[in-house]
């Protein structure tokens, strides 16, 4: 998840890069048939609470806690543990660096062989909650007839939960929900740190838990996206652990095709058919054979006409007046900028602001008065913030994890501080995630990776992904990689029938391609 454009990911931070050795105490072996359970002081061999205890704002975060529940969904009864808690980290001074915290969810008739996905959302800044209570957990937030009403959500059990068919593992980020570092450096607000880190929590969760034997699944969300194929590679370099595959949704996955990359032809036209998509929608027109229609248009004859001079005369007058029918943005803007829409999309003719995170969703624009788009962003500012405080109270309630410490949903000062690479590498606009894919279906030979997109996200628009897909070696990708497209934004499973279509491919993924209905 990124906050507005990627949070905005206006980052510079040059935090020295250190590596401390970790170790882990977790929740002991607690009965699963326990209704509730709480651990005062587990440990494990090789750490020890006592001798450690936590400082500062660390000493407010509860011991675990671990609950049972039962899922209903149309097709059956699913029994599972859940365990909220929080994940130790220790430096080379023997003192704890971190606390993680997470949720799992288990199968009360789990086996070793269970697949066990572990997810995380993006920003940097973004906590878990969004993928925990918009799409795979066993809870769902439900934003009313609208989808789009977050004064007075409602909770309610997921049927298309993915705990039917994979236990979950949801994680939170040093400096998101409500993990947090023991001092206020930067070592863990950087690609590196941060991929080495969540490796080493996956590799301690499935250590503690005996699930090295299970298949292992990584589910990143836009910045997450490019954190799993980071992920997946610590996991193979430094905790020795091989994973089956990684779902992306809405991701970030080379920098180069989304920041300032509009700018340019390549870019625009990736862009492009997310815009018309949007306004299918506002049109109520929506289709997947007319948006098959502006991906040809703007792969051959937009592409190329921005490529050359500014259009002009008859043939700029056909351009331009394709593209105003097309996107629904006025014709003397779309002139203004050359062709190029993907910074004059967001005011719509009709006094509503339209969001990147998803351009078909439009709100009353704030500043009518100025050509400038200056109000907040309606989905990312909008009702989706209530994820935040949703999740505390259920965490509390639920889960019976009472924390008094403010769950950050969104941090800015995590985006602000974050260090996006070292060496060749070293902005955001160098950041990658290409070559690790590439490592990963070469070195992984089980290795698959799903990646799910919203017809209209404008920020992370699909036709990036695709561009990314499509030119990976066949000989690495034919029959192991696969993109697949619903109606909405980046968040597209605020929609109920979105989120039902992307829960049933992750199912068939997960079954290796054979359908589960």
């Amino acid at each position: 998840m990124k906050l507005r454009a990627l949070l905005p990911l206006v980052v510079t931070a040059t935090a020295l890069m250190l590596t401390p050795a970790y170790a882990e105490n977790a929740r002991d072996g607690a009965s699963a048939n326990a209704e509730t359970k709480r651990d005062s002081a587990p440990a494990y061999a090789g750490t020890a609470r006592d001798n450690t205890p936590a400082e500062g704002v660390l000493k407010l975060l509860p011991a675990n806690a671990e609950t049972s529940h039962v899922l209903k969904t149309a097709k059956r009864e699913i029994a599972y543990i859940a365990t909220a808690g929080t994940l130790d980290l220790f430096g080379q001074d023997g003192k704890i660096s971190a606390k993680i915290f997470y949720t799992a969810y288990v199968a009360k008739d789990s086996t070793g062989k269970r697949p066990l996905t572990f997810a995380f959302n993006g920003g940097p800044g973004a906590a878990s909650a969004y993928l925990h209570l918009g799409l795979v957990g066993p809870r769902v937030l439900d934003f009313g007839p609208g989808n789009d009403d977050g004064a007075t959500p409602e909770l309610k059990d997921n049927p298309d939960s993915w705990l039917d068919f994979t236990d979950l593992v949801l994680i939170d980020p040093v400096g998101t929900g409500w993990s947090r570092a023991a001092n206020n450096s930067d070592n863990f607000y950087s690609v590196r740190q941060d991929a080495e880190t969540i490796a080493k929590v996956i590799a301690l969760y499935t250590q503690h838990n005996n699930r090295t034997s299970a298949p292992k699944y990584l589910l990143g969300e836009s910045y997450g996206g490019f954190r799993a194929a980071k992920v997946g590679m610590a996991l193979k370099n430094t905790q020795g652990m091989l994973i089956s595959g990684i779902i992306m949704v809405s991701p970030l996955i080379e920098a180069r095709l989304i920041f300032g990359a509009t700018d340019y032809p390549l870019g625009a036209a990736l862009q492009l058919p997310s815009i018309a998509a949007a306004e299918l929608e506002r049109t109520n027109t929506f289709s997947p054979e007319a948006v098959a229609k502006a991906e040809h248009y703007a792969m051959t004859d937009y592409m190329v006409s921005l490529a050359g001079a500014t259009p002009s005369g008859p043939d700029g007058d056909a351009f331009y007046s394709k593209l105003a029918e097309m996107t629904g943005i006025d014709r003397d803007k779309i002139v203004r900028a050359g062709g190029f829409v993907g910074d004059v999309f967001s005011k719509t003719e009709d006094g509503r602001i339209a969001s990147p995170y998803d351009a078909g969703y439009t709100a009353p624009d704030a500043y009518p008065e100025t050509p400038l788009d200056r109000s907040d962003d309606p989905v990312l500012d909008g009702f989706t913030r209530a994820y935040g405080s949703v999740f505390a109270g259920y965490a509390r309630n639920e889960l019976n994890y009472a924390c008094d410490m403010t769950y950050n949903l969104l941090s800015l000062d995590v985006n602000r501080r974050w260090n996006w690479g070292e060496g060749r590498e070293s902005s955001r606009a160098d950041a990658g995630a290409s070559k690790d894919i590439r490592d990963l279906l070469s070195a992984i030979p089980s290795f698959r990776l799903m990646v799910m997109h919203g017809y209209s996200d404008v920020l992370t628009p699909y036709g990036a992904s695709r561009y990314v897909l499509d030119h990976l070696p066949p000989t690495l990708a034919k029959g192991r990689t696969e993109l697949t497209k619903y109606r909405g934004g980046h968040m597209f499973y605020t929609r109920a029938d979105s989120r039902t279509e992307a829960s049933r491919d992750a199912r068939a993924f997960y079954a290796g391609g054979a359908s589960t209905e």
